[in-house]
């Protein structure tokens, strides 16, 4: 399991989140054991998400040759494969309300990509690079925890 780190109050606290059934969730603290009631809406049940397998290392890109005394117009990139790219993960535990793009869809720097919802606030992921959507990987009602791949923009 993940360990993840938390600054409360300017402290420190290295959290592993093992289970989430109902309303209860087993926790560690700093290493020691928690079993914590979830107050309101608790998600019925929490897995953790096993990460898909690594894509293949893209191969390198051949050289350009040298520019042309009469510089022609570069040539449009050729769109990124199903999947690669570069993963956004979710910033913290939430579940998503909506999902605002599709796969192969062009985004811009700063799009809203998807809608997290946590501690009852709802949080705009936007894209952090413009390119197009290869893979979405999580869906309407899912719930994430903090590290859980959403997204990949090639």
């Amino acid at each position: 399991m993940k360990e993840y780190k938390y600054i409360i109050n300017g402290k420190e606290y290295a959290v592993n989140i093992e289970n989430i059934e109902g309303n209860q969730a087993s926790v560690t603290v700093n290493g020691k054991a928690y079993d914590v009631e979830i107050v309101g809406k608790a998600p019925k049940k929490i897995t953790p998400v096993q990460k898909p397998a690594a894509p293949a290392a893209p191969k390198a890109a051949p050289k350009a040759a040298a520019p042309a005394a009469a510089a022609a117009p570069a040539p449009k990139a050729a769109p990124a494969a199903a999947g690669e790219g570069t993963p956004f993960k979710a910033p913290l535990p939430g579940t998503i309300n909506d999902i605002k793009v599709a796969v192969g869809q062009q985004v811009n720097e700063g799009d809203v990509v998807l809608i997290l919802e946590a501690m009852k606030m709802e949080n705009e992921i936007t894209a952090e690079k413009a390119g197009t959507i290869t893979s979405i990987t999580v869906n309407k009602g899912d719930s994430v925890m903090e590290g859980t791949v959403m997204f990949t923009i090639g």
